[in-house]
Parts: C-alpha cells; sequence; structure tokens
C-alpha cells in the first residue's frame, strides 16, 4: 500500500512588480522568471469503504422507525412490511436471485415481520444489483425500483436517507 508519494512540480515565481508596469514591461517580466523545481510529499487520501451496516440503519430509520410490525403502502393491495418494508415483490425477487445462486434458502412473507431476514433479504438484492454502488443509487433504487437513481421522486427520499446518516455520525 502506498503511504505517501512525492510529487515533483516546477514553481513559477513571478518577480515583484513594481506599481505602474506597462503592459510590455509585464510580459518581458513574465518571459524572465526563474523556474525552480520543487519536491512535495503527499499523504494518499483513505480509502473509505462501503459499510452496509450505516446505510441499513439509515434505510430503517426512515422506513419505519425501527419498527418490525410496521405496515406501511396500506392503500395497496399487498402493503409494505417490517423494519425494510419490504413489499410482496421484493420477496420474489430475492427468491430468484437466490434460485439463480443456486441457494437452497427462500423467504417468505411472514420474513418480512423479522429485523434480521428483512436486512438478510436487502443483502441478498444489494449484494446482487448493486456490488460497488454507492448509498445514493442503492437508497434510491430500493425507494424508487430498477431506475429509481434516475426518478426525480426519489430525491426526497435520499434527502431523508442522508438526514438519518448524519444523524449516525459517520
Amino acid at each position: 500500500m502506498i503511504k505517501s508519494f512525492k510529487l515533483l512540480a516546477i514553481l513559477m515565481i513571478a518577480p515583484c512588480l513594481t506599481s505602474g508596469p506597462t503592459e510590455a514591461e509585464n510580459i518581458i517580466a513574465l518571459e524572465r522568471r526563474p523556474v525552480v523545481p520543487i519536491e512535495i510529499e503527499i499523504e494518499p487520501l483513505p480509502i473509505i469503504e462501503f459499510n452496509a451496516d450505516l446505510l441499513v440503519e439509515a434505510l430503517i430509520l426512515v422506513e419505519s422507525q425501527g419498527n418490525a410490525s410496521a405496515i406501511g403502502d396500506t392503500h395497496l393491495t399487498e402493503p409494505s412490511i417490517g423494519v425494510l418494508q419490504l413489499r410482496p415483490i421484493m420477496v420474489r425477487e430475492v427468491n430468484r436471485i437466490l434460485k439463480r445462486q443456486k441457494s437452497e434458502r427462500r423467504y417468505n412473507l411472514k420474513d418480512r415481520f423479522s429485523r434480521d431476514k428483512s436486512i438478510e433479504m436487502f443483502m441478498i438484492w444489494k449484494n446482487y444489483h448493486h456490488p460497488d454502488g454507492g448509498f445514493e443509487t442503492i437508497a434510491r433504487n430500493w425507494n424508487g425500483g430498477p431506475r429509481g437513481y434516475k426518478n426525480k421522486r426519489t430525491e426526497h427520499y435520499w434527502a431523508k436517507v442522508q438526514l438519518a446518516l448524519n444523524k449516525q455520525d459517520i
């Protein structure tokens, strides 16, 4: 791992100009300025690893305030349930992913009431669809579907997730 590296830079030292030089005098002065090579040691920025726990906790705060029995979207024929407000279509999607991965594991609709199983389903979905995704893309797609990150309607949701992330003192 690179701890630091040296950067060779060329520093152009401009001459001190007295007040009131003409444009021609400025051009001549700039052409005569000395070139001085310098070495600067730079520390690289730290690599920030994706911490799914932070995102999951923020999503849980936004979706249900941590209530595993939360039932939302009751105006729909199939409501959202649990800490991550999973809809039946998401349970089907997670089971489809597990089948493609040749896993014997399957989830049922009642599993949405379990905090742990809801988080497991989220992670299966996230790791399959967004293995290298950033918080914003993942959160907005969680809220708005496969192209949610492009949908203007998910911007407000992302703002709420950001507030929840900030409450966690990242």
